[in-house]
């Protein structure tokens, strides 16, 4: 016991001498009333923020599902984002009138991407609503335009057991798909 505190004496007395160092500017911006740089006469553009980056690939995603959602909608469908319950899908859509449900699982891809990722639960979900599954594919033209692509009964198979992700041709998977419906 007493040297776990002499231990612990030893530990406050260290801390006690600590001290701060002043800090390290990484960057900076200045922002400034649109009003006062007229009032100046200086310059003042604005330039509209892109939907998303490549790079991005959450902020892609989160585009996709929107542009998606927004066909539904105007499908005359009513869907919810269910992509964060990790259910093997992304998107519940409710037909009216008859509680049928359609089962969206969206990926958002640049144009000319090589491949698409699915997971093995996305796959297996597929395989188990073979009728109610779509898989929809937002080819992005540029950060402003896109292209929506409906893929139905999209899996032959089920993966091996132990994948947890497989790649499949972008082109092909277009090659099969069709406008929304």
């Amino acid at each position: 016991m007493q040297g776990r505190l002499q231990k612990r004496l030893d530990e406050l007395r260290l801390e006690a001498q600590i001290s701060p160092l002043p800090p390290v500017v990484l960057g900076g911006f200045l922002v400034a009333p649109m009003g006062l740089l007229q009032k100046i006469g200086a310059p003042a553009t604005v330039l509209p923020a892109p939907a998303f980056s490549p790079g991005d690939n959450q902020a892609a995603a989160a585009h996709a599902r929107a542009v998606v959602m927004d066909i539904e909608h105007d499908l005359g469908f009513e869907p919810t984002d269910r992509e964060f319950e990790q259910l093997g899908y992304d998107i519940e859509s409710r037909v009216p009138g008859t509680g049928r449900l359609r089962f969206i699982e969206v990926k958002g891809r640049v144009s000319g991407a090589a491949t698409i990722t699915v997971t093995r639960n996305e796959i297996l979900y597929s395989l188990n609503k073979p009728d109610d599954f779509i898989l929809a594919i937002v080819e992005f033209l540029d950060e402003r335009n896109q292209k929506v692509h409906y893929l139905r009964q999209p899996f032959n198979r089920e993966p091996d057991f132990g994948v947890t992700s497989v790649n499949y041709d972008f082109a092909e998977l277009l090659a099969r798909a069709e406008a929304p419906r």
